[in-house]
């Protein structure tokens, strides 16, 4: 009799496998709509920002909303195997891993997601939006806000989550402040998602290490339909991955970005590992520190503190090539997964 874990070992490995496939082969169709939208990047003027205009004008005109690859891929897999074990059960119930308390939340998040940040990518295709660069921050912002007051209230009315894991100190009820603390984490997710994705294989590579440690977490806490949807996530990562790394043939875009980000943010949330997350995103901490810390200095100071926010854009203009910038950022995301899947561990059993 083979035991249940190793089965469930089986299925999160194969479906990942197949997400990877499945991504890869309908890569051939995304571009194709992607061209047919004309979407292409948009590079600022060397007014409005003259240091990220003399690094990446030559990427003007690549194509954009790449990530549409990945979250397709997924909510098709997604999908697909949930019709078949409807219609024949079996092996196929077995596959599939859409489950009302695990999974509907964060697919769902993913759907919504990556609708608002198409259409932002869309209006930037447009050129609407203050210098044709799509939806304004303060407005993407105010859209992550009522997305995630939605989840906070889901979470805390309906499922009657309050608690809040501290390593080491264990589980305490914090009560309404549930709510400010689940809007932070999905609105910081999404932003710092959307800062990271500016270099070849940067964004994807980072969030790829963070589902990995999620995926982990899940498969420890017996969460397995979460872990296979965290792990199918990885196999259309890679698969968006092999086209998106130095020189990228398409970038992933804020539908990507978006999408993936806030998934992030609700896995985080649904296994009690918020505090983690800084470790297991730590370039999204760093990125988004780096903008918001430039922002307070223009304003305060009236000057800069980096060359060019975010942080990875510093490191370009300090004379790095930028496949070493992604290189180095996927070093430090290992070592701080590392370090944050050992203290989930040691809170585990310690």
């Amino acid at each position: 009799m083979i035991n249940y874990t190793i089965l469930q070992a089986v299925r999160v490995l194969g479906l990942s496998m197949l997400a990877f496939l499945v991504a890869f082969m309908i890569t051939p169709l995304v571009m194709r709509f992607i061209l047919k939208l004309k979407a292409r990047k948009q590079i600022k003027s060397a007014i409005d920002a003259p240091v990220f205009n003399s690094l990446h004008k030559g990427k003007e005109g690549t194509p954009t909303m790449g990530g549409i690859i990945v979250w397709a891929s997924v909510l098709g897999i997604a999908l697909l195997l949930f019709v078949l074990s409807r219609l024949f059960g079996g092996f196929w119930g077995y596959l599939d891993f859409i489950d009302r308390a695990q999974t509907y939340l964060p697919l769902a998040a993913m759907l919504i997601a990556a609708v608002i940040g198409f259409i932002d990518d869309l209006f930037g295709v447009l050129k609407k939006g203050p210098k044709g660069g799509g939806l304004p921050m303060r407005y993407r912002l105010l859209i992550y806000f009522i997305f995630s007051l939605l989840g906070a209230y889901w979470f805390y009315y309906r499922l009657q989550w309050d608690v809040l894991n501290i390593p080491f100190i264990g589980n305490v009820t914090i009560g309404w402040w549930y709510i400010p603390i689940f809007i932070f984490i999905l609105v910081a997710s999404a932003f710092s998602a959307n800062e990271t994705d500016g270099l070849d294989g940067l964004a994807g590579g980072v969030m790829l290490f963070a589902f990995l440690a999620l995926t982990v977490v899940c498969f420890a806490l017996g969460r397995y339909d979460l872990a296979v949807l965290c792990g199918v996530i990885i196999g259309a990562l890679l698969a968006f991955l092999w086209f998106n790394i130095y020189p990228a043939r398409f970038f992933m875009g804020d539908t990507g970005s978006m999408s993936l980000g806030i998934t992030i943010g609700v896995v985080s949330m649904l296994t009690n590992t918020t505090l983690l997350l800084p470790l297991f995103v730590p370039i999204f901490v760093l990125e988004s520190t780096s903008v918001i810390m430039q922002l307070l200095s223009k304003k305060f100071r009236g000057k800069k503190i980096f060359l060019s926010t975010p942080i990875h854009h510093h490191f370009e203009a300090l004379g790095w090539h930028e496949t070493k910038v992604t290189m180095r950022f996927w070093i430090i995301s290992v070592i701080s997964v590392g370090l944050g899947l050992t203290i989930f561990f040691l809170n585990r059993f310690f």
